[in-house]
């Protein structure tokens, strides 16, 4: 029975990848900041720190293992953490995996990442996909553009504005195109390419492309909430967000997302990936999406709570 290790199976896609990998007989170990977090896999994975500050309990926690699954990342800068410290933390993830002998290396990165991006987000991930690339070690890049589930943020948060406002702004016109993908479905992917022996970049994008307004108006649409649409500046709809954020005691959107959207970095052209729909998830899914807003800031700091209560 081969051993694979998954970062973060507590909380949101490493959950999905270690749930596939039971079903298929494996075992599982995850590697997270969350011990103390709920296990909802009653025991069934074994669970360890992630040390990257003691890179030799690291190799430990990896020996043994013939996949690694990487989801570690932070969505922005914060003075808690940084996309500069996720870049080392990530390297020295890498460098223990291939110092404990692990086969192969399946890692979630971002559409369009670029080593020449102004975006430190996109940068960052460019940098990763280099010294992943130059390793040596047999792996699999996955591309997703947004992911959506039940324990999302960026469209759980959509629904819960739509639900608790009576006006939506979008940034310029919203004409700018994304393509979700749904967490399970990269989960599926991810554990299809642990299999594999060539080294591959995947872009794990969804079924559908969506305008940001068109997929306002699909979430609105799917919770029952007629709600007007404004075009706002983007340096507007930064500083509504930053009020709200503050409101909330949470980083709502960052220039750098809202940059990232308007430039199309979350497009590209390529052949769906993940076959859910959100139009039909999220109609699915009315009664419980947006009820309840979904901290980033609160995730990272309370590691005790149920990721999805949070």
């Amino acid at each position: 029975m081969a051993r694979h290790v998954v970062t973060g199976a507590f909380d949101f896609s490493g959950k999905y990848i270690a749930a596939r990998l039971l079903v298929q007989g494996h075992a599982v170990h995850t590697i997270t900041n969350s011990l103390q977090r709920p296990d909802p896999f009653q025991g069934r994975v074994t669970a360890s720190l992630l040390h990257f500050d003691d890179p030799p309990r690291l190799v430990e926690s990896l020996a043994g293992a013939d996949v690694l699954y990487n989801t570690y990342w932070v969505r922005f800068n914060h003075r808690e953490f940084t996309h500069h410290t996720a870049v080392e933390n990530t390297r020295t993830l890498f460098g223990a995996a291939r110092e404990a002998g692990v086969r192969r290396i399946v890692h979630v990165s971002i559409t369009n990442p670029s080593e020449e991006s102004d975006l430190e987000y996109f940068r960052g991930k460019a940098e990763l996909e280099r010294a992943l690339r130059t390793s040596g070690m047999s792996h699999t890049i996955l591309r997703p553009a947004v992911l959506f589930g039940r324990e999302d943020v960026l469209v759980n948060n959509i629904a819960w504005l739509l639900r608790k406002l009576p006006v939506f702004g979008v940034f310029g016109d919203g004409s700018y195109r994304l393509q979700p993908i749904h967490v399970d479905d990269l989960a599926e992917l991810a554990v299809r390419e642990a299999g594999e022996t060539e080294n591959r970049v995947i872009d794990a994008i969804g079924p559908e492309t969506f305008t940001y307004r068109g997929l306002v108006e699909t979430i609105a649409a799917a919770i029952g909430r007629r709600r007007l649409i404004l075009k706002v500046s983007p340096r507007l709809g930064f500083l509504a967000a930053r009020v709200l954020g503050a409101l909330l005691g949470d980083t709502l959107l960052t220039r750098e997302e809202i940059d990232g959207l308007m430039r199309e970095l979350l497009y590209v052209e390529s052949a769906p990936a993940g076959h859910t729909r959100l139009s039909d998830w999220a109609r699915e899914h009315a009664d419980e999406l947006g009820t309840h807003y979904a901290s980033e800031l609160r995730r990272r700091r309370d590691r005790e709570t149920p990721y999805d209560e949070i």
